[in-house]
């Protein structure tokens, strides 16, 4: 599959089954995190990969009640790496961090769509919540939750903006 029908194939998943990840498979998810570009290299992110059913329970309590994050066989919690102000002042901070996390969360979602497995990225949860419950340090302020697993249900492709919105062309 190219990385194009990778792209279009992919959906936000809510239900999964109750199938164990392979070990090759969590390995290849943290290939595609750790070869994200990132703003001067600084790699301004950590990922909690989290299997405690206990955890698990309490990141779905974290976003507001989003019970099937607990249902996913694994939970990717993505984490901006602060101390990256150090270097960048706070456009760093404020919007480098963000751009690693996001740079990296893509590249899970779509080698998981291309291995069979189902994601979908949430960001409503209470950040206090999860990173008490996660017990991160002060410099590490979590920015997405990504439940993963084979999937229980199939959506189809929600709407897209028309290329006229999306794009401008400057000639």
């Amino acid at each position: 599959m190219s990385i194009l029908e990778v792209i279009k194939e992919r959906r936000s998943v809510r239900r999964f089954l109750s199938k164990a990840i392979p070990k090759e498979m969590v390995e290849a998810l943290i290939e595609a995190i750790i070869w994200a570009p990132s703003a001067g290299n600084l790699q301004s992110r950590k990922f909690y990969f989290v299997y405690n059913k206990e955890v698990k329970d309490k990141l779905a309590k974290a976003a507001w009640g989003q019970g099937f994050i607990a249902e996913a066989p694994l939970v990717v919690v993505a984490c901006c790496d602060l101390r990256i102000g150090t270097y960048y002042g706070s456009r760093g901070k404020d919007l480098y961090t963000i751009q690693d996390v996001a740079a990296s969360v893509q590249n899970l979602l779509l080698v998981a769509q291309e291995l069979g497995l189902a994601t979908v990225w949430v960001g409503a949860f209470d950040e206090k919540e999860a990173s008490d419950t996660l017990q991160l340090p002060t410099y590490l302020r979590p920015t997405a939750i990504i439940p993963v697993g084979y999937p229980a249900e199939h959506p189809t492709a929600p709407r897209r903006a028309p290329r006229e919105k999306a794009v401008t062309f400057i000639e």
